[in-house]
C-alpha cells in the first residue's frame, strides 16, 4: 500500500527515478491524506510525500487525539470512501452541553431538534489516519511516499518539480501543502502568516467512567479555558470510555502532567463532578500548545494551501479538522471539475476559485472561535454574568438555537459537494 524511500512496500509498484502526476501534496496527515483519497477518487494521478514512517503515524502512541467530526464532515469522509472502516470507531453526538464553570445557566443542543441526524461524531485519530492508508491503498493512481522527504521545489508558468532526498524527482501540475502549522512549502513560497500564542495548553487522554455517557458531549467554560468531555465508544469489554480536552494555563501543564494517574483522575473530577461515576485514566496523556494561525493567502504560482499550513485554531469549539476537510472539498472540487474541463489543474483560475471560497468561511470561524477564547477563559465577574446570560438567551430561542447547531454540524455556508453528501 505504501511506496517507501528504500523501494517496493505493501504492494504498490515501484517509483522510478522521474515520475510525473496532475499533483503532489507534500504533507501525510489527515489532510493531505483526506485530499490524495478525494482526488484519486476522481482519477487524478495524485502523489503523496510524507516524512512520517506510516506503521509509526498509525500506531497508538503517535496522536492521542480525538477529532469531533461534523455531520458534513461525515458526508465529506463517507464521499471519499473512508467512512465504512471509520463507523464501528464513531461515537454519535447527541446532546451537547455548554456550561459556565457553577453557574446553573446553559445550553443544551438535541439532535431531534435539527431532524433527527447526529449532530456529529468523536473518532480518534489514530483509525482515521488508518483508515486513509487503507483507501489510499485501494486506489491505482495514487501513491503515498512515506518516508520521504523533499529537499528541492520549483514551480513555474510550466509546472512543479519536487526534488527527494533519495534522488528522485517528481513533476505535477499543482502542488498542495498540507505539512502542518509550520509548513516548510508555505515558507518557501514567502507566504507570511498573523499567528499568536493563547499561553495556553491542550491536555488529552482517554477516561474510563462508571456510567454511560448517551452520546452527550459536554463544553464546560474555566477561568483557564474549555475543559471538554467527548463521547467515545465503550471499549471491547464494555467499558464506557469519553476523550478529554482540557486546556490548562501553560506554566501549570508540567505539574499536572507529572501527576499520577488517580491523581491526574481526582482533579479531571473536581472540574467536571461525578455525572459520569467514578472515573480512570486509560492510556497514556498528550499535551499540545493552543495557538491561532491565519496564512496571509491560501495560494501562489501553482500551490494551495490546505488544513494547518492555511490556518490553526483553538479547539474550543471542535472545528479545527472539520475546517480542513471542508478545504479539502472545496480543493478537490476546483481540481476536479477543472481536470473534467480540461483545463490546467494548477492554473489561476483554479487557485482563485479555491481562495475565494476558503477565506470568508476560514475567517469568520477563527474570528468566531478566538472571540470565544477571549470570552470565557477568565474570571471576570461582569464578563462572567454577560456569557452566563447569554447562554440562557440562546437556550430560550429554538429558532437561534437552531441555526447554531445547524452550524456545528457544518452545514451552513456555501458548501462544497462532499459536505453536501453528493458525488465528487
Amino acid at each position: 500500500m505504501l511506496d517507501s524511500a528504500r523501494g517496493r512496500a505493501h504492494g504498490l509498484p515501484m517509483i522510478s527515478p522521474e515520475r510525473s502526476c496532475d499533483v503532489v501534496i507534500l504533507g501525510g496527515g489527515l489532510v493531505g491524506l483526506s485530499t490524495a483519497a478525494a482526488l484519486g477518487q476522481a482519477g487524478l494521478r495524485v502523489i503523496a510525500v510524507d516524512r512520517e514512517t506510516p506503521t509509526v503515524a498509525a500506531a497508538d502512541p503517535f496522536d492521542g487525539r480525538g477529532s469531533a467530526i461534523a455531520w458534513g464532515s461525515a458526508q465529506a469522509l463517507r464521499g471519499v470512501g473512508v467512512w465504512a472502516m471509520l463507523a464501528p470507531h464513531a461515537a454519535p453526538i447527541e446532546e451537547i452541553r455548554v456550561s459556565d464553570g457553577e453557574s446553573r445557566l446553559f445550553l443544551h443542543y438535541d439532535h431531534e431538534q435539527v431532524g433527527g441526524n447526529p449532530l456529529g461524531y468523536i473518532i480518534e485519530n489514530r483509525f482515521i489516519r488508518r483508515a486513509l492508508y487503507a483507501r489510499l491503498a485501494a486506489l491505482p493512481t495514487v501513491a503515498l511516499l512515506a518516508p520521504a522527504m523533499a529537499v528541492r521545489i520549483e514551480r513555474s508558468h510550466a509546472g512543479v518539480t519536487v526534488g527527494l532526498a533519495d534522488g528522485r524527482t517528481i513533476r505535477a501540475r499543482l502542488a498542495i501543502a498540507a505539512d502542518g502549522r509550520e509548513s516548510p512549502m508555505r515558507h518557501s513560497a514567502g507566504i507570511g502568516v498573523m499567528r499568536w500564542s493563547y499561553h495556553q495548553t491542550g491536555i488529552v487522554c482517554s477516561i474510563r467512567h462508571a456510567k454511560p455517557h448517551r452520546g452527550m458531549a459536554h463544553e464546560r467554560f474555566l477561568p483557564a479555558g474549555p475543559f471538554a468531555v467527548l463521547p467515545l465508544p465503550d471499549s471491547e469489554s464494555g467499558e464506557h470510555r469519553s476523550s478529554i480536552v482540557w486546556t490548562e494555563r501553560d506554566e501549570l501543564v508540567p505539574a499536572m502532567m507529572a501527576l499520577s494517574d488517580a491523581q491526574f483522575a481526582q482533579e479531571i473530577a473536581v472540574r467536571f463532578g461525578d455525572s459520569l461515576g467514578a472515573i480512570a485514566v486509560a492510556g497514556p496523556r498528550w499535551a499540545y500548545p493552543l495557538s491561532l494561525l491565519q496564512a496571509d493567502r491560501y495560494t501562489d504560482l501553482r500551490l494551495a494551501l490546505a488544513g494547518d499550513a492555511a490556518h490553526v485554531m483553538h479547539p474550543i469549539a471542535g472545528q479545527g479538522f472539520n475546517l480542513g476537510l471542508r478545504d479539502v472539498a472545496a480543493l478537490a472540487e476546483c481540481v476536479v471539475d477543472a481536470h473534467r474541463l480540461g483545463m490546467d489543474v494548477g492554473g489561476a483560475d483554479v487557485l482563485e476559485r479555491y481562495a475565494r471560497w476558503r477565506r470568508f468561511d476560514t475567517m469568520a470561524l477563527l474570528a468566531v472561535t478566538d472571540g470565544l477564547v477571549r470570552l470565557f477563559s477568565n474570571d471576570v465577574a461582569p464578563v462572567r454574568l454577560a456569557r452566563d446570560i447569554g447562554l440562557g438567551i440562546v437556550q430560550q430561542l429554538p429558532g437561534l438555537k437552531r441555526f447554531f447547531m445547524r452550524h456545528a454540524m457544518g452545514l451552513v455556508g456555501d458548501l462544497p459537494r462532499l459536505v453536501r453528501g453528493e458525488p465528487l
